[in-house]
């Protein structure tokens, strides 16, 4: 029992140089299969960028319960649901943001639960000073994350910046739509 408290106790100590050798984090910065992880160390916060899937963001903290803990609007969600025309979002998220990370979780509620073939979500990371390693964030003008930008044939329709402007990013989806009967 004391070797075992013993080793829980010492091997924290044993690995933090490990850790810092190689940065506050664990690792130096990484790319595997076209995901990007950069370590900060000022905050020792991993920072997702490049084209990313939602399973990703879903691990970073917070997401999950965000995820869980969101109730969309019913009514709103069979509107969107119902939509015919493919409609394309683009995500521009920060996994540093508080903002992306009540935001973020919500949109992918909502798509989630209107389970719609024509509604496809595209989520890009970008680092504390807005870029990407691609460069993918940069073809799309936005100051402000999340950045929710709505494509149908290519063109854009709306976006939402940072946080809904009416009461729910279902109600702003719709009246960018123009499903609001």
């Amino acid at each position: 029992m004391k070797r075992t408290l013993l080793a829980l106790v010492l091997a924290p100590l044993m690995m933090g140089p490990a850790m810092a050798a190689q940065g506050g984090c664990g690792f130096d910065n990484q790319a595997e299969g076209g995901l990007f992880a950069t370590c900060e160390e000022e905050k020792k916060e991993v920072i997702l960028t490049g084209l990313l899937g939602f399973e990703e963001l879903r691990q970073q903290p917070g997401y999950e319960a965000n995820f869980d803990a969101y109730q969309a609007d019913a009514a709103l969600v069979a509107k969107l649901a119902a939509i015919d025309t493919p409609t394309e979002l683009v995500v521009i998220v920060g996994t540093w943001c508080p903002d992306c990370h009540r935001e973020t979780p919500r949109l992918a509620k909502i798509l989630a639960e209107a389970n719609n073939p024509n509604l496809s979500v595209k989520y890009i990371g970008i680092d504390r000073s807005r870029t990407d390693p691609e460069g993918l964030a940069a073809q799309y003008d936005f100051q402000r994350i999340p950045t929710v930008l709505v494509f149908q044939e290519g063109e854009e329709q709306g976006r939402i910046v940072e946080r809904p402007t009416s009461e729910t990013l279902e109600q702003d989806l719709m009246n960018i739509l123009g499903t609001t009967e």
